[in-house]
């Protein structure tokens, strides 16, 4: 299956939801139980389902890699909270991005921001070549765009925003506006936000992406993924895929990420009241150079923030380069108490990793720091912890960061990872 050579019909939005944020996460996709009335849906693990005869099974299920009660459950709640018409889940944020690319005929074009996340761009890089689909990645889409489309070949842009792991911020309307002059469906990764500080649909995306991993599930212990959108084409084909390639979320991961959503924007809330506090106290500090957070006035497209956000918001991440190179930063991860040395993010913890030596370090250094990702920068994920603690934690790991540097110096994490 492949993406029509024309545009396909995509609505700018689903109907407007009746209800507000807070009562669609709690309650979209999920009925009480018609046979015992629980008030939350039970587990299917099921693989099968019997059916009364040949070809007619008892209900709408037949075999769950196809459908299952938990996922369509969770689906519907995406949808929702993304207000698009479809949602599909998959068994991580990489299998949503494999998918979407292979949907595209060989051949196919994409254009890409740079700062993207590490195992995008291995996707991109090491995958969607051996199908014949080449990617173009530019540190400044919404100047050149128009001069990086290839005619009948460009079939998507690829965008971040913010970006991982600088934050920079993309204007969706403005690279929609010139995608859909050419018929090119624009993807929007949401991740970094969630549904509840931005919705890239009702800015002119035509799919929204998300590694459900992080915010919408919350709490570090669920590995999905899902995307989101309006076209009923475009189901057609992605959801025709889901179900061939078959990179499908357990029903039991679909039940503890349809949990974690329900409290999604009491945490979204939380973790960029927490952001925000630790952002100012990091651009406030000499051991800082440089702050990259979506919700200071000084940042660099705070204007959009202010004009895609909700309420302006800056979203739960951060990421700062530290005086001190590389070592003052491994130095700054290990000498944090509350915040922990991990990859990934978004859960009710908060994490710091070094990109350039951890989630990115996959990709060349050269590219790494044409996208801003230099050896002494650090990226921050606020969790739900008091913001008191959390601002003091991060001001006594400075200190002994660098001004401590002289009194040793410890090893680093070096891994290779994905996050």
């Amino acid at each position: 299956m492949t993406l029509p050579e024309h545009p396909i019909d995509t609505p700018p939005r689903a109907p407007s939801p009746v209800h507000r944020f807070g009562t669609l996460a709690v309650h979209a996709g999920s009925p009480h139980d018609p046979v015992t009335g629980a008030v939350i849906e039970p587990i299917s693990l099921s693989t099968t389902f019997a059916q009364t005869s040949v070809g007619k099974p008892v209900g709408e299920y037949e075999y769950s890699r196809s459908s299952n009660p938990n996922r369509d459950n969770f689906e519907r709640a995406i949808a929702a909270l993304e207000h698009a018409r479809h949602a599909l889940a998959f068994s991580s944020g990489s299998a949503t991005t494999a998918t979407i690319l292979q949907s595209l005929a060989s051949g196919s074009h994409v254009v890409s921001v740079s700062d993207v996340y590490g195992g995008t761009h291995r996707y991109f890089t090491k995958v969607a070549l051996t199908h014949n689909v080449k990617v173009t990645f530019t540190p400044s889409i919404e100047i050149d765009i128009a001069e990086l489309i290839r005619p009948n070949e460009t079939k998507l842009i690829w965008i971040e925003t913010p970006s991982n792991p600088t934050l920079s911020l993309v204007d969706i309307r403005n690279v929609a506006t010139v995608a859909h002059q050419h018929g090119i469906l624009v993807v929007v990764d949401n991740t970094f936000l969630s549904p509840y500080v931005q919705n890239p649909l009702d800015h002119g995306a035509d799919i929204v992406v998300h590694s459900v991993t992080k915010y919408i599930n919350g709490h570090s212990d669920v590995v999905m993924g899902a995307c989101a959108y309006n076209s009923d084409d475009l189901h057609q084909r992605l959801s025709f895929l889901q179900n061939a390639i078959g990179a499908v979320p357990s029903a039991f991961d679909c039940w503890l990420a349809h949990r974690g959503l329900k409290t999604l924007h009491l945490r979204a809330r939380e973790a960029t009241k927490n952001a925000t506090a630790i952002a100012q106290a990091l651009e406030a500090s000499p051991h800082v150079i440089a702050v990259n957070y979506p919700g200071l006035p000084s940042h660099r497209h705070h204007a959009i923030a202010l004009k895609q956000h909700r309420d302006g918001m800056g979203g739960g991440m951060l990421s700062f380069r530290i005086r001190g190179g590389h070592e003052a930063a491994e130095r700054f991860c290990q000498e944090t108490k509350i915040f922990t040395l991990a990859e990934s993010l978004g859960g009710v913890e908060s994490l710091v990793e070094v990109p350039g030596a951890m989630t990115h370090a996959g990709i060349p250094r050269e590219q790494r720091e044409i996208a801003g990702v230099f050896d002494d920068l650090v990226r921050v994920s606020c969790g739900v912890e008091d913001e008191r603690d959390l601002v003091a934690d991060v001001l006594q790991a400075l200190e002994k960061a660098v001004v401590g540097a002289g009194a040793g110096k410890k090893g680093g994490n070096g891994v290779n990872g994905t996050a």
